[in-house]
């Protein structure tokens, strides 16, 4: 049983993945598919999202709904490190979503929270934290590490011997260049990697990088959009 945190285009996006991954098993000793979303915003408590409740955090926490696993689906690193703190407090379990057609190798580990949408994989040999977003067709290469609360965008090709700090957002289309063995490429902590940026070189703690090949983002009116 399963609480999706927001109802969002992306938590709408995986609702049915999740419900898929309780039909074939990939969540293991759950039973029957059964999932809420919850809100914050008065708009949508209440309602319902494509024929899944929305309800609140306070019903959350209450004995009839905090038995659910919670999913928290933002995209933003750290509001997500936020919501996943307040749950934290309340004594909630987190669950993982993981696509039917998500594909994994061996030697892999995963921390708790993450969403695996489909048409992703994740290799052989990658470190990855707690509650990372792999959106559709992105994909994690071999001997990578990767943060708690990192979020990838649709179609991330994060190759080989790449290292990428908590709270990093990584935007659709962007590449990695691989690493080299002891020597691997390093995004830091907070970064930002823009829309289609090719990353060949080492990204510092909290900057936001775009373009071919990717380099720090001049800031100013004009460039508000470029993300």
């Amino acid at each position: 049983m399963l609480a999706i945190y927001s109802c969002n285009g992306f938590a709408r996006e995986i609702a049915v993945p999740a419900e898929q991954s309780w039909e074939v098993g990939k969540i293991p000793g759950a039973g029957p598919a059964d999932i809420v979303f919850v809100e914050d915003d008065p708009r949508f408590i209440g309602t319902c999202v494509n024929g899944w409740p929305v309800i609140s955090f306070d019903e959350l926490i209450g004995p009839e709904h905090r038995h659910r696993r919670v999913s928290v689906a933002i995209a933003a690193p750290r509001t997500r490190a936020a919501v996943v703190a307040k749950c934290e407090a309340a004594l909630l379990a987190f669950g993982s979503i993981v696509a039917p057609e998500h594909i994994r190798y061996r030697g892999v580990e995963v921390g708790e929270g993450a969403i695996c949408c489909a048409h992703t994989m994740i290799t052989t040999n990658a470190r990855i934290g707690r509650h990372f977003h792999l959106n559709i067709y992105s994909y994690v290469a071999h001997d990578c590490v990767i943060g708690d609360f990192v979020t990838f965008a649709p179609g991330v090709r994060c190759n080989g011997r790449v290292h990428i700090g908590d709270f990093a957002y990584i935007g659709t289309n962007a590449v990695f260049k691989q690493g080299q063995d002891g020597a691997p490429l390093r995004v830091g902590t907070g970064a930002t990697v823009g829309m289609g940026a090719v990353v060949t070189r080492d990204v510092a703690p909290g900057v936001t990088v775009v373009g071919n090949p990717a380099r720090p983002l001049a800031r100013g009116p004009e460039n508000s959009d470029r993300l």
